[in-house]
């Protein structure tokens, strides 16, 4: 599927938030904002009723044609917090898998008076092509397509350094993995980059790598200790066995060995690097279980920094409308 320009698609004539779709072409006064509303939502999941009627009265459809657990269960949680009615699609289920196109079935839940839909797809542009299609009071919001985007995990990423680094600009930042397979990293990139930070490096195998880093604006390493030499954030990548094809590594057993961190390994960060990782983490090939259960780890911290990001773009996406009650 073509990626349409998205430079405008995503805001309205006013320069808000109209879908949320990709990082790419926001600037950092917006990416600040969307971290700004998500930290005065971040004690919603701290209180004795977890709601706020913000999105009270607005239905929020979970598309996903591509399964995700945490994801998916994270923007349920996220919409009931705003106290947005909530309908997920079963995909398999329904009756794409019947021969109705994706057309048709946006034309129905439209009719149903549905206000937004959130869409994970296995194909990149999925996102922009309902956005495109959809009805114009209708917000879309990425939830992973293909090898294209991940906004809302690089921005619970962004929330997660924020808080516990504070500011972006002196940080040096390593992403390890399947950079080139990865929607995650390739969102997380362009998110670093516009919010400031001093320099981002990539650590893998020269398979995993892009073909491109220069315009990436990142530094390639192909070893792991030189890599997060001195570095603020390390961020591992899940090995996207699904999305690689070919011979692309030897086994997980050499890539662990190579590029798996280990207490011993992450002497090289700094003292008070933090450890990231956007899950499910396959233990003892992306990181030990000492180092994902250690001090270091921020793991659990970004699974639940992701609710108070969601619930942030969606304000934010349904406050054009008039959603704020």
């Amino acid at each position: 599927m073509i990626i349409p320009n998205q430079s405008n698609i995503q805001l309205d004539a006013e320069g808000r938030l109209k879908h949320f779709l990709t990082i790419d072409g926001l600037n950092r006064e917006l990416l600040t904002e969307i971290l700004d509303t998500a930290e005065s939502f971040a004690g919603v999941s701290e209180r004795t009723v977890k709601k706020v009627p913000l999105l009270r009265g607005k239905i929020i459809t979970n598309l996903f044609f591509e399964t995700s657990t945490r994801t998916r269960t994270t923007f349920e949680l996220a919409a009931k917090r705003l106290s947005a009615d909530v309908l997920s699609l079963n995909i398999s289920a329904s009756s794409t898998s019947k021969g109705e196109t994706l057309l048709d079935t946006l034309r129905n839940l439209e009719a149903m008076h549905c206000d937004m839909f959130v869409v994970r797809h296995a194909d990149s542009g999925a996102a922009h092509f309902i956005a495109q299609h959809a009805a114009p009071h209708i917000s879309v919001i990425n939830a992973g397509d293909g090898r294209h985007a991940h906004p809302t995990q690089a921005m619970l990423d962004m929330f997660t350094i924020r808080r516990h680094k504070g500011d972006f600009s002196p940080l040096k930042v390593a992403i390890v993995g399947d950079i080139q397979h990865s929607r995650v990293a390739r969102s997380q990139i362009l998110a670093l980059n516009t919010l400031g930070v001093e320099e981002i490096r990539i650590i893998g195998p020269a398979t995993l790598m892009p073909a491109d880093p220069e315009s990436l604006g990142v530094k390639i390493f192909h070893n792991l200790e030189e890599g997060i030499q001195d570095v603020d954030v390390v961020i591992m990548l899940r090995l996207q066995h699904e999305r690689m094809s070919g011979a692309l590594l030897p086994s997980e057993h050499e890539y662990y060995q190579l590029y798996g961190l280990t207490d011993e390994r992450l002497e090289a960060a700094k003292p008070d690097a933090i450890v990231m990782h956007p899950g499910p983490i396959n233990r003892g090939v992306e990181m030990d279980s000492q180092v994902a259960d250690g001090p270091r780890s921020v793991i659990l911290q970004q699974v639940s920094y992701g609710i108070a990001i969601r619930m942030a773009v969606m304000a934010m996406t349904m406050q054009r409308q008039g959603g704020a009650q």
